[in-house]
């Protein structure tokens, strides 16, 4: 049953004509995660490797192809946890970085605190080499048309958010049954400068443990903080649900009591996974024993050899 990783391109509705933008990125970076895990690598090595290949792709919101906040600016934020130990790194509101996934691994290795923010998280990079990207370099010609059209009177920022493109993220376990989670996103489309969303805040954007599992979320992000979905669904778990049957609890939960949309891809340390939702369509892709498996609308599981 291990290693296993399996990934997310984010829940809502994706439009026809990038439907296999979004379905073929999350394949090839689940292919990404396996094979660090086939070579011996961490399960963290393997998550923060599948969200650095969706970071650079820009048929998604996070790293290059980020949402705009309302000046036309990208801020984005990301979160890795280790289920070891607990362990957690977390960046928020960052600008001009291509991997804020890297960068947030080096917060959890290289600091003593759990989250920079803003001017301090871009400081911090410097401070650790990391190379400081154009902020043109991050936004795409999809991204500007969508703020330009969301800015707007009568937009509806939320309804068009639950779409388009997703926020990221990337769930494991290795040889060892260690798991790890990881979530990247450009946060919510024409977003008040400084907003900060679920995926910095652990969780709410992810959670791993190596006694329950990992989950890695997306969707509306308040209103997964407001019921700090991926604890919520681990919580569950502890309770003896599998990890789909807890995904769909907490998934219904958070839709009854907050109106909220969303998806999860979660992992238990024995390599038993769900990619679960309640949105229209959310894009998944998972490894396991040399199996490619993805889908995009409800009940699809289709594979391929890896």
């Amino acid at each position: 049953m291990l290693p296993v990783v399996v990934v997310h391109g984010g829940a809502g509705y994706v439009p026809k004509d990038r439907v296999q933008v979004s379905c073929a990125g999350v394949r090839v970076a689940a292919r990404g995660g396996y094979a660090v895990l086939k070579s011996g690598g961490s399960a963290m090595d393997a998550v923060v490797e599948a969200v650095t290949i969706l970071e650079d792709n820009p048929g998604y919101n996070a790293g290059r192809g980020s949402v705009l906040n309302v000046k036309g600016g990208v801020e984005m934020d990301a979160l890795v946890m280790d289920g070891r130990n607990l362990d957690s790194g977390a960046v928020s509101a960052v600008r001009r970085v291509a991997n804020p996934i890297q960068l947030a691994r080096m917060v959890m290795e290289k600091t003593n605190h759990l989250c920079l923010t803003a001017e301090g998280a871009s400081q911090f990079a410097r401070a650790m080499d990391v190379p400081e990207v154009p902020e043109e370099s991050l936004i795409t010609d999809y991204a500007r048309m969508r703020w330009r059209k969301n800015l707007e009177p009568g937009a509806n920022p939320v309804e068009c958010q639950m779409g388009k493109m997703g926020t990221v993220g990337a769930v494991a376990v290795d040889v060892e049954g260690n798991v790890a989670c990881a979530t990247s996103t450009g946060g919510m489309i024409n977003k008040m400068e400084g907003r900060v969303g679920d995926t910095p805040c652990v969780g709410c954007g992810g959670y791993a443990d190596n006694q329950i599992g990992a989950v890695s979320p997306t969707g509306h992000g308040e209103a997964i903080m407001k019921v700090c979905l991926s604890r919520l669904v681990l919580f569950h778990m502890e309770q003896g649900k599998s990890p789909a049957e807890a995904s769909d609890i907490a998934l219904e939960y958070m839709k009854e009591r907050v109106k909220g949309l969303g998806g999860v891809v979660v992992v238990d340390p024995k390599g038993t996974w769900a990619a679960r939702f309640n949105s229209l369509q959310m894009a998944w892709a998972g490894a396991q024993q040399e199996q490619l498996h993805y889908g995009l609308y409800h009940g699809e599981d289709f594979i391929e050899p890896i």
